[in-house]
């Protein structure tokens, strides 16, 4: 008997979409439920995991405050210095850039990527160390500076690192933004300075959201920048995951911090949607 049409699409919908499907189960809902399981057992006297059912974990999360701290002021913090430069930056290439050498522009902004992040970390941690910056400053009498393993240091690397996945976006937005509303806001008396703040800058919000969601989440877990620019000073929760996990084995509490950051970014990754709906209305947003 021959399949209706609609059975044959949704099976092949489902053929489709079955491989993804089983690899999100696997490497995301799986290790998910695992982390999950260990959050309420207990640490076993060899180190690991040890079946209990126990909130004990949660409850310690305070031990861990100065890593929450550290993470949730300096993620927002440089998600919106990453915003102050990429902003600009992505206004020009898509409004203000000559069309011919868009494209080139364009892609030196993601050429960075081509080289790994732990290659461009080192990089920074000789500039700002002893033989980079301060070196310079010494020799005209700026004496005992001190850059590398600073707060500052894993700004200026969450910046430099994160800075294209801030334009891009943004870039996005901008260059489907419709000229002839400007053309019109001129036309009608306003200024420059008024017409970006009235037009451009609220259809491109949308892809505001986007950067500062997608940073801010990608900082929230962000382990080595602050390992290497901060030496160990500047802790977040992803340091503090390596230390549970590797060194003092306690799976259980490591998990428990883990479980709570996904919340953390569950929260900011709706948060942003909601702001992101309420200003563009009913365009559609997507922030991932």
């Amino acid at each position: 008997m021959p399949l209706a049409p609609k059975t044959k699409r949704n099976l092949v919908t489902t053929a489709l979409l079955a491989p993804s499907a089983l690899w999100l189960f696997v490497f995301l809902v799986l290790p998910f439920a695992a982390m999950v399981i260990f959050s309420f057992g207990e640490r076993a006297p060899a180190g690991g995991y040890q079946p209990a059912f126990t909130l004990a974990q949660y409850a310690n999360l305070p031990a861990r405050a100065t890593a929450f701290w550290n993470t949730l002021i300096l993620a927002p913090v440089g998600a919106f210095v990453c915003l102050l430069v990429a902003y600009p930056a992505a206004y020009y290439l898509a409004v203000k850039a000559d069309p011919r050498y868009r494209l080139m522009l364009v892609s030196l902004v993601v050429v960075p990527f081509w080289t790994s992040l732990l290659v461009r970390t080192y990089a920074w941690m000789y500039i700002l160390g002893s033989r980079g910056i301060p070196n310079l400053l010494s020799m005209i009498g700026i004496e005992d500076v001190r850059m590398l393993n600073t707060p500052g240091a894993v700004l200026l690397g969450i910046v430099y690192g994160y800075l294209p996945l801030m334009i891009m976006p943004i870039y996005v937005s901008l260059e489907k933004l419709d000229r002839r509303l400007l053309e019109a806001s001129a036309d009608l008396g306003a200024r420059p300075v008024s017409t970006f703040f009235s037009v451009t800058l609220p259809l491109s919000l949308p892809g505001v959201m986007t950067g500062v969601a997608l940073v801010t989440i990608l900082l929230l877990g962000e382990y080595l920048i602050p390992q290497l620019l901060g030496g160990g000073k500047v802790f977040f929760i992803g340091n503090a995951l390596v230390d549970l996990f590797l060194q003092s084995r306690n799976w259980p509490f490591g998990s428990a911090i883990a479980v709570t950051l996904v919340l953390v970014v569950v929260v900011v990754l709706m948060v942003a949607m909601r702001i992101a709906w309420k200003i563009s209305g009913s365009r559609q947003v997507d922030l991932v």
